[in-house]
């Protein structure tokens, strides 16, 4: 039996090959369903297309998703759900003060998701939900109640320190969400059709946002000054 040379092809290369290209697969399918959820929207997107845009047949697609909405659900728990986790321990581990992890809570927001495509995702949640109840009802449970819950423990770790005066929690937690989903909502929609006048430079607006977020929320005795510039 003559032994392989140093020219001879690996033994079993392609089957290495395929291996890869199968461990693939899901996140490709992943990114190309966001691509076209963002895009097309939950409603007028269809499976064949997101298998297309991957590169794969439907029949491959089923394999790792079994319906549209477990797809979406995918999609969901890969680009914002997972992120929770290290959000909570980045908030049980802050040493700074309750404006400094504000200021932390919103731009991380930004970095991750806002300026991702992922933050087409609550755009298309706020159009569908009523179409869609179970996929509302699945977006409350592991995406706005656990947001909430995060941005509330913020400001209750500010008031229990008397860095934040007491307020009711739960419109305080929107009034931390409504700049976060006002530049969801507007990349999505007239950022993208029309021109320079409907341009906003997100960091600077989300500081604005928090200057006058904490200037409320702060006690007379934590009040920061503005940071706007000029």
């Amino acid at each position: 039996m003559s032994s392989l040379t140093s020219t001879d092809p690996p033994l079993f290369a392609g089957h290495t090959r395929r291996e890869r290209r199968k461990d693939a697969r899901p996140g490709e399918l992943l990114a190309a369903a966001l691509d076209l959820f963002v895009e097309k929207g939950y409603a007028a997107t269809r499976v064949e297309e997101v298998a297309k845009r991957a590169g794969v047949s439907k029949g491959t697609l089923f394999l790792y998703f079994s319906s549209k909405e477990e797809l979406f659900k995918a999609v969901v728990r890969e680009h914002i759900t997972g992120r929770f986790a290290q959000w909570s321990d980045e908030i049980e581990n802050f040493e700074g003060n309750s404006q400094e992890m504000l200021r932390y809570c919103l731009h991380s927001w930004w970095e991750h998701i806002g300026a991702t495509q992922a933050s087409g995702i609550p755009k298309l949640m706020m159009s569908e939900a009523s179409n869609f109840p179970e996929l509302g009802a699945f977006y409350q449970a592991e995406v706005m109640q656990p947001g909430k819950a995060l941005i509330e423990r913020i400001l209750q770790r500010g008031i229990e320190r008397g860095e934040i005066r007491a307020m009711d929690l739960k419109y305080g937690v929107y009034m931390v969400l409504a700049p976060l989903l006002f530049l969801a909502m507007w990349k999505h929609s007239f950022g993208t059709c029309c021109g320079t006048l409907a341009q906003i430079e997100p960091e600077r607006y989300l500081e604005t946002q928090l200057d006058m977020l904490l200037l409320g929320f702060s006690t007379d005795s934590a009040r920061p000054s503005l940071s706007l510039s000029t």
